[in-house]
């Protein structure tokens, strides 16, 4: 399944956040949105998502759906938006429990959901005794469960600590490598995007507009040990000078306000 926007334009009353922005996410990539703060990054996985209605522009899915599929288009959130009072188990069965499935066919698809995201040993904890990591992979595998057509992820890992936003990036490679997952990610960690992106769209200061398309062409588990790091650092430097002066300006005006 591919998901393509065209001709995105949104605007809150008097202020243009997104203007005419084109993207297209092709089945079984990982397409990585960066930019400025306030570009309008969250606004546009809004509007892929089907959260908010654009002003302009339309949004379209391409293709069949994957076997199974009860969300085309699910979210993975920053803040994880897990429920305290269910356990493991609970918060992966919960966007099943609208859908007509038998018991056995939640089950599975649960218990499927945890063993792809290393959770089975513990699907009955409960949210307070998890780390922030494993929070989030909590997350990741309530999405899994509905067997998306598409994941859009809402910067996953900003906010978790260094180590642990390493060992979530590994684990996402890995999943990929297994699934071939299409994905949109929004970041504003130059790293994240380049260590998990096949593409990387640079959204300009507001009103956000396609800046830039790059294309990284290492292989996405090559990219993890030291030698792919150094083979990305040129792209580093690339994306970092496209949005440097825009983002200093961004936080100028973040700070006068």
């Amino acid at each position: 399944m591919e998901l393509r926007a065209t001709g995105i334009t949104h605007k809150y009353e008097d202020l243009t956040a997104l203007e005419a922005v084109d993207l297209h996410a092709r089945e079984g990539e990982i397409l990585a949105l960066i930019g400025p703060s306030g570009c309008g990054k969250s606004t546009l996985l809004g509007i892929l998502g089907g959260l908010l209605q654009p002003s302009a522009g339309r949004v379209e899915m391409q293709g069949a759906l994957p076997d199974g599929c009860l969300n085309p288009l699910t979210y993975v959130f920053q803040d994880f938006a897990l429920l305290p009072w269910r356990s493991v188990r609970g918060n992966v069965r919960l966007p099943l429990e609208h859908h007509k499935l038998t018991s056995a066919e939640r089950r599975d698809r649960v218990e499927d959901a945890l063993a792809r995201t290393g959770l089975t040993d513990f699907a009955g904890a409960y949210v307070r005794q998890l780390s922030g990591g494993m929070r989030q992979r909590v997350g990741i595998a309530r999405a899994l469960a509905v067997k998306p057509a598409v994941l859009l992820m809402d910067e996953p890992l900003s906010a978790l600590d260094a180590q642990t936003r390493n060992l979530l990036m590994e684990d996402f490679v890995g999943l990929w490598l297994r699934e071939k997952l299409t994905a949109v990610y929004v970041t504003h960690n130059l790293d994240e995007a380049l260590r998990l992106a096949h593409r990387v769209v640079v959204l300009s200061r507001r009103p956000g507009r396609v800046r830039e398309e790059i294309v990284i062409d290492v292989p996405l588990e090559e990219r993890q040990g030291t030698a792919g790091l150094l083979e990305l650092a040129p792209l580093r430097e690339r994306l970092w000078n496209l949005i440097r002066d825009e983002a200093q300006t961004a936080e100028l005006e973040l700070a006068d306000a």
